[in-house]
């Protein structure tokens, strides 16, 4: 090791009580800014979840829709228009809607049903855990997540419930298929959730398109636009924007995490530069001492950023071992929280800034020191 580096290290580790407040205060930050940013990712990823998970290149849906969950109607007539289109391989119809689920004990408790087609293109549910996906064909079968088995009194397949007047049985358990809006997820045939949430025959929530191989999904868009004016033509990528732009920032949910992430990085920041500043204040005979000696500027300089360094190297791996202890311990919540190798790695280079940028007003202190002031003792 250099000298700079172990002098950074001893200056650092000589007054342990100061050390631990630094590490305390970058910890502080970053658990705050990890847990805000997942959270924002996850609610991200929940609010597009279904579009995410269709099978479709294209989404026709009613004119004015915000978003998956708002609910409207669309004609049968729409679809044979839809597939009239040249380059249109099917325009499989989805249903989606609130019910009432009666529980075994009498209860009753809201949830949102998605009906399609077990046997074509459409939204099936996806990790299925126990039971079968195909199983939706059978008349009555449902399939739900195990997140909710408290709320809907289920805990295994072959179990019946009521779904409105209508006896339903759980042939297919999923994981992981959570609704933001905490209102359970419930999948059937598109039959079945057109009679749980009272849709006509001849009706839809949306047609999931999907094009002919070796066919361009934006000429297709387009041609679909001018067959069908009375509807909106998107592509999945821009449904998907469409809805997390709605509750995201429509809402105020987005911004709301947002601030959050920044509030904790500012704190942070401030009571690291506090810190660093407070401990480099404490050591300017030290300082003046080296520079009496010859130490150039730039040296001091490095002496610092180097402690910078390493309180945000302790500060980070702390910080890190707390946020997987939040992952694991929101795992099975409403709303978990979510890291991704791309935010650890954004967080640690965030880190390392913070600590850098902290130790700035600790640099302008030293290079205003009078290296006479050594002699003064």
């Amino acid at each position: 090791m250099s000298l700079a580096p172990k002098l950074a290290f001893r200056n650092l580790f000589h007054d342990r009580l100061r050390l631990i407040a630094t590490v305390i205060g970058i910890v502080f930050s970053i658990v705050l800014v990890t847990v805000q940013m997942g959270l924002y990712v996850s609610f991200e990823r929940m609010v597009t979840v279904m579009i995410d998970h269709a099978d479709a290149d294209l989404w026709i849906v009613p004119r004015g829709t915000k978003c998956f969950e708002d609910p409207s109607l669309l004609d049968e007539r729409e679809r044979f228009r839809a597939l009239s289109v040249a380059g249109v391989a099917s325009a499989a119809p989805l249903v989606i809607g609130f019910a009432q689920w009666r529980t075994p004990s009498g209860g009753n408790t809201p949830i949102f049903m998605i009906g399609s087609d077990p046997r074509g293109a459409g939204l099936e549910p996806w990790n299925v855990v126990e039971g079968r996906a195909d199983a939706l064909a059978i008349p009555g079968a449902v399939a739900i997540d195990r997140s909710y088995f408290d709320r809907l009194e289920t805990t295994r397949v072959g179990e019946y419930a009521e779904i409105g007047d209508q006896r339903v049985q759980v042939l297919a358990i999923t994981n992981g298929i959570r609704s933001f809006t905490t209102t359970p997820y419930v999948f059937s045939s598109i039959e079945r959730a057109r009679a749980y949430t009272g849709t006509a025959a001849n009706k839809a929530s949306y047609f999931l398109v999907r094009v002919t191989p070796g066919a361009n999904v934006m000429q297709v868009r387009d041609s679909l636009r001018a067959r069908l004016p009375d509807t909106e033509v998107l592509t999945t990528a821009e449904f998907r924007e469409r809805s997390a732009n709605f509750w995201m920032f429509g809402t105020g949910a987005g911004f709301a995490l947002f601030a959050g992430a920044m509030l904790g990085l500012i704190v942070g920041t401030v009571i690291v530069a506090q810190t660093l500043y407070s401990s480099t204040k404490d050591h300017l005979n030290e300082f003046a001492t080296l520079r009496a000696i010859g130490s150039s500027g730039g040296y001091i300089h490095k002496v610092i950023i180097f402690q910078a360094l390493l309180s945000a190297l302790i500060g980070f791996c702390l910080a890190s071992v707390i946020g997987w202890i939040v992952v694991l311990a929101t795992a099975d919540t409403a709303l978990p929280v979510v890291i991704t190798p791309l935010m650890t790695a954004a967080l640690l280079v965030l880190t390392v800034l913070m600590c850098v940028v902290s130790a700035v007003a600790a640099i302008m202190k030293v290079t205003r020191i009078d290296p006479a002031m050594v002699f003064t003792r």
